[in-house]
């Protein structure tokens, strides 16, 4: 049977800029530029604007995304948002960014739960994994995301190659000035899938979509979405830029559609 192909996906992480007032006008400009059904399109923005950015974006096929979850149902969590709650508002949401991790002290165990939970209540994850520059010049990148993978997903019980997307985020490249290089991400991704792959998700694995997720500009998407592991980036700053997000959305399309030309050419000749 011929291995389905992975979907291109274009998420955009807004972080913490925006409010309600301005978000939907925002999410307008950038749908009216991204206009790409090939891609998987994305905008996540502040939970406060989750509610104006669904009704801008309704009617054009760009998704909406929150930004977190948390790893419970309901209680007594003062300021927190469950996955129930975003139900009617959000389709995607991002787990385990490095910022929560960083600033939160979010633990991979934690952020498997958020997974688990996300997936129980209909939410697509992407749950990011990556190592700091400390860990990069240690030599130890490789064995940071084998155990965040392993501590996120070890335990859960999810359906891998249906629900869940991975970022990789080489934290060492988010807002540094430092280069990643598209040969490194990629192996990094094939990293991923042979993690997955040990921790029992047997051949789900390689159908499990890996974005890359540190800076990218439509300038520099191209390396990365050339490399044949790499499926898409989950991106910030250039997010919140119409013609940047118009770039990238661009880029990815034209690798969505020689994915599917090269699978159309191999079941012709089949």
């Amino acid at each position: 049977m011929m291995a389905a192909v992975r979907p291109v996906i274009v998420a955009g992480n807004w972080k913490m800029h925006t409010t309600p007032g301005d978000a939907g006008a925002l999410a307008r400009s950038i749908a009216a530029l991204i206009e790409e059904p090939a891609v998987t399109r994305v905008i996540c923005p502040p939970f406060v604007a989750l509610a104006a950015v669904g009704q801008a974006l309704r009617g054009t096929g760009v998704e909406v995304g929150a930004q977190d979850v948390h790893h419970e149902v309901g209680g007594p969590f003062t300021g927190e948002i469950s996955a129930p709650m975003l139900q009617g508002l959000a389709t995607w949401v991002i787990c385990g960014h490095s910022e929560r991790r960083r600033d939160a002290c979010e633990t991979d165990e934690r952020i498997g739960r958020k997974v688990a939970r996300a997936i129980e209540h209909g939410l697509r994850p992407i749950l990011a994994v990556g190592e700091r520059l400390e860990e990069r010049e240690a030599g130890q990148a490789e064995a940071v995301v084998r155990k965040q993978l392993a501590g996120a997903l070890e335990t859960a019980e999810i359906e891998a190659s249906e629900r869940l997307v991975i970022a990789y985020e080489p934290v060492w490249a988010i807002g540094t000035g430092r280069t990643a290089h598209g040969s490194h991400a990629a192996a990094m991704a094939d990293l991923i899938r042979a993690t997955l792959g040990v921790l029992g998700w047997g051949s789900d694995a390689a159908r499990v979509p890996v974005l890359y997720g540190g800076s990218v500009t439509a300038a520099s998407i191209g390396e990365f979405l050339s490399e044949p592991a790499l499926d898409g980036a989950l991106v910030g700053g250039a997010s919140l830029k119409p013609e940047e997000m118009a770039g990238i959305v661009a880029r990815a399309a034209l690798t969505a559609r020689a994915r599917e030309e090269a699978v159309a050419g191999m079941r012709r000749s089949a």
